[in-house]
């Protein structure tokens, strides 16, 4: 397995730190509000990485982590009067289920930052007592980067004041314009707060996955975990100063290698709720099916910006149609053992940094041998068993494929559509048990006229959409 370090920047060989297994933790949500095209992105890339390494024969151990606690979620409290409880319990349930639809497994591990406030505190004061963190007036605790020396090598870039360096103001007793906050003081009574050695208030954003990752990972004297994900636009701040606490707290490094997804893109521009394109994923879901969208956000390899657009869905979707046909072709057969060429090449592919470019067009090539060779042979049972299991295994392995092939082209039919072809392919059986062959006929073209396609099979008669 070969995979592109961010901070390297080339591709290297994944060689754990512990013999076949790998951890790997990705910077999950904020839950303030729904899960956009960005969330699902990063998730779906990092899935399609947990699923390459288990069938490669890796044990895999995911982490994924929701910021429960944070000034937008409180800002949320204050204008909704919802409690915090409430609001991030309905957004990570959301989060989850709209993940589910797209066909993310679930992580091995989900802390919450409200329920690792211990490991929170136990690294802020560990890092108080080797004075590599410093308490203000306020109560606020900031991590001085000029204990670090190793402070950028993450990033490569390291700004003098850049106002993503936290998501608090600077204030004029921080020691140097580049130290971040790690605990954010109470600013009142009415703030969310919890009380520490130090002062009453809650953790700033970067200290909590370095705790998470401390409390839930066991590495060894170099590393904490194998592989430390996300988005691109977390490499810096987010990232550079998750690896300087932790490399100062434990003395180790926090992770061996680091990947970032790249961006999407709304008709050319960056996905940004400031430019108002911020496209949810529920909605989405409410115009396209989820493994749809899986096939099609996955349809760009993870390091590359994505530029979502609704004619590139269709195109994509068509590609997915011609999967789904070739496993109609073949169904009922039972499913043997995938053929050893097609599981090497897919398997060579996306061991090559997930190149899902490769992978696609090797599946694509699959079903265009495999229909020659049907066309020739309709009545081939060994065939149709390995196309089967070749179709399993690309479900396994890159999450698309698993669907019953009819309900797969009965997608986007509302339910009274679905009532009313119900209604006429029952209306068509009894005619047809009537031996009534001209109602029959005429039922069947009734259902043509509304663009729907029937087969009958030994199991009863079969529709789709066309």
């Amino acid at each position: 397995m070969y995979i592109y370090d961010s901070i390297k920047k080339t591709k290297v060989p994944f060689e754990p730190i512990h013999p076949n297994k790998a951890t790997i933790y990705v910077c999950g949500p904020t839950v303030y509000d729904d899960a956009h095209l960005g969330h699902a992105r990063s998730s779906l890339a990092f899935d399609l990485l947990s699923r390459t390494l288990k069938t490669l024969g890796y044990e895999v151990t995911l982490g994924k982590n929701f910021t429960d606690i944070d000034d937008k979620i409180i800002k949320k409290v204050e204008t909704t009067g919802q409690s915090m409880e409430e609001i991030t319990a309905y957004y990570i349930e959301r989060y989850q289920e709209e993940m589910n639809a797209i066909g993310v497994q679930r992580a091995d591990i989900e802390p919450k930052a409200t329920e690792s406030l211990q490991a929170i505190e136990a690294m802020v004061q560990n890092l108080i007592d080797k004075d590599i963190a410093y308490v203000i007036d306020s109560g606020d605790v900031y991590f001085d980067t000029s204990k670090d020396p190793a402070y950028g090598n993450i990033s490569h870039r390291v700004a003098e004041d850049d106002v993503a360096q936290s998501r608090v103001a600077h204030t004029s007793q921080k020691r140097n314009p580049k130290d971040f906050a790690l605990w954010k003081a109470c600013k009142g009574s009415e703030d969310i707060c919890f009380d520490t050695a130090f002062s009453r208030g809650r953790p700033g954003w970067h200290i909590e996955c370095s705790a998470m990752i401390e409390k839930h990972f066991t590495g060894n004297d170099e590393y904490s975990i194998d592989i430390h994900g996300g988005g691109a636009d977390l490499l810096f701040p987010h990232h550079e100063n998750e690896a300087a606490q932790s490399r100062c707290s434990t003395g180790h490094e926090l992770a061996k290698y680091w990947m970032h997804n790249g961006f999407v893109q709304i008709d050319g521009e960056k996905m940004s709720k400031s430019l108002g394109n911020s496209f949810f994923l529920k909605d989405a879901l409410n115009i396209y099916d989820g493994e749809v969208l899986r096939y099609y956000l996955n349809s760009v390899h993870y390091r590359n910006d994505f530029n979502f657009s609704q004619e590139e869905l269709e195109l994509s979707k068509k590609r997915l149609d011609k999967l789904y046909r070739l496993k109609k072709r073949v169904t009922p057969s039972k499913a043997s053992v995938a053929n050893k060429k097609f599981k090497e090449a897919l398997l060579n592919a996306m061991a090559d940094d997930l190149n899902i470019s490769v992978a696609l067009s090797i599946i694509d090539e699959l079903i265009a041998t495999t229909n020659d060779a049907l066309d020739a042979n309709p009545k081939d049972k060994g065939l149709k068993k390995e196309t089967l299991a070749n179709i399993a295994l690309i479900d396994e392995l890159l999450g698309f494929g698993g669907k019953e092939p009819f309900s797969y082209f009965q997608i986007g039919v509302d339910d009274a559509l679905k009532e009313k072809i119900e209604a006429l392919i029952e209306q068509r059986n009894e005619a047809k048990r009537n031996k009534d062959f001209a109602t029959s006929d005429a039922l069947r073209d009734t259902l043509t006229t509304l663009g729907i396609g029937i087969m009958d099979t030994a199991e009863g008669t079969l529709w789709e959409k066309v």
